[in-house]
């Protein structure tokens, strides 16, 4: 034990008993249901919106289904009404999705701003997931909530209550209170630049061991008494081949989507000045791409004009209904609209890097020795350190998604192997509006 240990565990021992931190603490057990509900209905009305717009529409004006030109009229709208709301309203609609995910005590006035910005974005075809949103709109309500307590009202009452809401918000729409807790852990900051640091290095340690102790394990049939729970299920069992090419197709995944996030942070600067014409010019790029992939494709164009969420799962599940040409094509599609939206529209940037690293895994899973699976796990793992730069967050929302346990050496190699790759390639930094706030707490990777 350090001479430090002792004085912290004193702090925090006079910190519990402070009646102001145990008042702020008992209103943060309070916020999770209120929140909850509001993020369930919001998401809901989203859902809802969006299937009028791409399903009920188009089958009332006598379509099957979205005809090819269907996302380029939307997505118009969409870069008209988000441009107009950046440039007019307090908090410009939420923060730049191309600059991160922003997590801590956001200000009450940029709610509205945040919800009509998402309601103009996600239903209508934005390359961008929820989060973002759902996390601003998790923080504000807890501050709402705080206010209408007479909690107390100090920087760091604030920024605990606003973490408490965006945890809320964040386990509702992962599906998981452990996402939530990890991933805060690491966007909140703490530690900074030695947490990831030292998470590295126990990351890479902790996946090779694990290798070793599979491989050891199936040489010799020997036990060694881990804690485990052993869950039956179908997974094939790892080789050399699917570590080999995971950590190959990582480095590739973490590449182009570093370099997408980077082409996002540039558009966000072209859209700084005529905030209304520009976005909507943005917003129509982002449409034209989906129409040429429901051109060249024949497939829905909704396939691109939206974050992946619901599509992710008929794509994991049934790989053989994608053709090669077929998934190279939505690759190229959605990572272009994908890197407009992140600079123009409101959302969040996981769920299509999400997807577009399920895609490359399904696209290279055909190599040799490699499977669906740990091709799958290995995309998923490499999407989410490439754009977010947050290792333990990324390997464990791979490793859930997927829900194979036995997959965790792939994920865990992968993710080292993706940030390493991220951190090394340069991007440039998004300009914020003066009339934006600035995002607290960045994660260390996300710093200039």
């Amino acid at each position: 034990m350090t001479a430090t240990q002792p004085a912290e565990a004193e702090l925090l021992r006079g910190l519990l008993k402070t009646p102001a931190y145990r008042k702020t603490l008992a209103l943060c057990a309070l916020v999770g249901i209120p929140v909850s509900l509001v993020c369930f209905w919001f998401l809901a009305g989203l859902q809802e919106l969006q299937h009028l717009l791409w399903d009920s529409l188009p089958n009332g004006l006598g379509w099957d289904g979205a005809p090819w030109w269907w996302p380029m009229p939307l997505l118009l709208v969409s870069g008209v009404l988000v441009g107009w709301i950046a440039s007019r309203l307090p908090g410009a609609g939420g923060h730049v999705p191309a600059a991160g995910l922003a997590v801590g005590a956001p200000s009450t006035k940029a709610l509205p701003g945040v919800v009509l910005a998402a309601t103009a974005s996600l239903p209508l075809g934005a390359v961008l997931g929820p989060e973002a949103p759902l996390i601003a709109l998790g923080g504000g309500l807890a501050l709402l909530l705080r206010d209408l307590a007479r909690g107390p009202g100090t920087p760091q009452a604030s920024v605990l209550m606003g973490v408490a809401g965006a945890a809320a918000a964040i386990s509702v729409i992962f599906g998981s209170p452990l996402i939530a807790a990890v991933l805060l852990i690491e966007v909140v900051g703490v530690g900074g630049p030695q947490l990831v640091a030292v998470m590295l290095p126990a990351l890479l340690s902790s996946g090779l061991g694990a290798l070793v102790f599979t491989g050891f394990g199936r040489w010799t049939g020997l036990k060694t008494g881990g804690l485990t729970v052993r869950i039956p299920d179908a997974v094939p069992r790892l080789d050399a081949a699917d570590v080999g090419w995971g950590l190959l197709l990582a480095v590739a995944v973490a590449v182009v989507l570093r370099l997408t996030v980077g082409a996002g942070q540039g558009v966000a600067a072209f859209v700084t000045r005529q905030t209304v014409g520009r976005t909507a010019l943005c917003a129509l790029g982002a449409g034209v791409c989906a129409a040429v992939y429901a051109l060249v494709t024949g497939r829905s164009p909704a396939e691109v004009a939206s974050s992946g969420q619901a599509a992710m799962a008929g794509l994991v599940g049934d790989p053989h209904a994608w053709g090669a040409g077929v998934l190279v094509a939505l690759l190229l599609c959605k990572t272009v609209a994908y890197a407009l939206c992140l600079g123009s529209l409101r959302g969040g940037p996981i769920f299509p890097a999400l997807f577009l690293g399920a895609a490359a895994g399904v696209l290279a899973a055909p190599l040799p020795g490699l499977g669906v699976v740990p091709a799958v796990v290995a995309g998923l793992a490499a999407a989410g350190a490439g754009v977010l730069r947050l290792p333990v967050t990324s390997a464990v929302m791979a490793l859930l998604l997927i829900d194979s346990p036995s997959m965790t050496p792939v994920a865990i190699l992968a993710t080292v192997a993706a940030l390493v790759t991220a951190e090394v390639l340069p991007v440039r930094r998004v300009r914020r509006k003066p009339e934006e706030p600035e995002a607290p707490a960045q994660p260390a990777g996300q710093r200039a």
